[in-house]
């Protein structure tokens, strides 16, 4: 196992190194000019220059690259070319926010999927399989947006159930009174695709030579589930969860501005407008550590949920 571990992490550096090449020379060569966004319309040639020069943006190529590496070396991003705020500072204010939504929806996702689907499949070709199905596919169907205007209409103005937006610094004033709407309406929205596959996960494994034998066995069909069925198909259930857990972060981000929470999302997409770069660069190569992480965490997982797992 840590043979595996330390041969793991030893092949996501180039990997990791390809990630931040590419981010930098994606940002350099399709970026627009972050001094003459930030100088404004007005600003003169020789102000857009000065800006340029305080950014270090008219440094070689290769120097602003070795900058670069070195700042992820050391976690030091420098400061938000807009806000002048440090972006470690930025990450360590935004962060807890973003995970107070974030947290709950992943694992209000897997609680309900997971049980729901392994039911449905239990009653395969009954009716409440197909009006699950039918229910399932029509939520799907459905823009998340539609979802948030709805959402918003029905539990925050009519019902009064939720306020419709804000934030508090505290922890549980945030879960129980500010977060709790836009974790609804995403695992709303999530749970319903995620069920159809956990479904045709748990199908395959049920049409399985071994749960014939275990039926001849006499065993009854809910120790067939929960014994054989349901572990047999945790392995593509966390291959899908791990694969899900980036695009949830990437989610949260129209979530937070949606809502007006004060998270990393929202940050971002600030950033974005204003081709604030050091932000920008930041999280991409956040979200590409915790992507890399994630596989290495579910790679693990396999031989936690099937002993027969062999770790290469």
């Amino acid at each position: 196992m840590f043979a595996y571990l330390v041969r793991r992490l030893w092949q996501m550096l180039p990997t990791l190194l390809g990630v931040l090449l590419l981010v930098f020379f994606l940002f350099k060569a399709f970026g627009g000019d972050p001094a003459e966004i930030l100088g404004g319309l007005n600003a003169t040639p020789e102000q857009v220059e000065q800006i340029r020069e305080q950014l270090g943006l008219n440094r070689p190529v290769w120097e602003q690259l070795l900058i670069f590496l070195k700042q992820i070396a050391t976690f030091d991003w420098g400061r938000s070319w807009a806000t002048q705020e440090s972006v470690a500072s930025l990450f360590a204010t935004r962060l807890p926010a973003t995970l107070t939504v974030m947290l709950p929806i992943l694992i209000l996702d897997a609680v309900l999927a997971i049980p729901l689907a392994l039911a449905v499949a239990a009653v395969r070709g009954s009716l409440t399989d197909r009006a699950i199905m039918v229910v399932t596919t029509v939520a799907l169907s459905i823009s998340f947006l539609v979802y948030v205007i709805v959402g918003q209409w029905l539990f925050a103005f009519r019902l009064g159930w939720f306020p419709v937006q804000g934030w508090s610094p505290d922890l549980w004033t945030n879960l129980v009174t500010y977060a709790p709407l836009p974790v609804l309406l995403a695992v709303l929205v999530g749970v319903s695709p995620q069920t159809r596959l956990y479904r045709s996960f748990f199908l395959d494994e049920i049409g399985q030579d071994y749960v014939r034998t275990a039926r001849a066995k006499g065993l009854t069909e809910r120790a067939i589930l929960l014994r054989h069925v349901l572990p047999n198909a945790m392995i593509p259930i966390l291959t899908h969860i791990g694969i899900q857990l980036p695009g949830i972060f990437v989610g949260s981000f129209l979530i937070e501005v949606f809502f007006s929470i004060p998270g990393i999302g929202r940050e971002v997409l600030l950033a974005v407008n204003r081709s604030d770069y050091p932000v920008i660069q930041a999280v991409t190569v956040y979200l590409a550590m915790i992507t890399m992480a994630v596989n290495l965490i579910v790679d693990l997982l396999y031989k936690a949920v099937d002993p027969r797992v062999v770790l290469r």
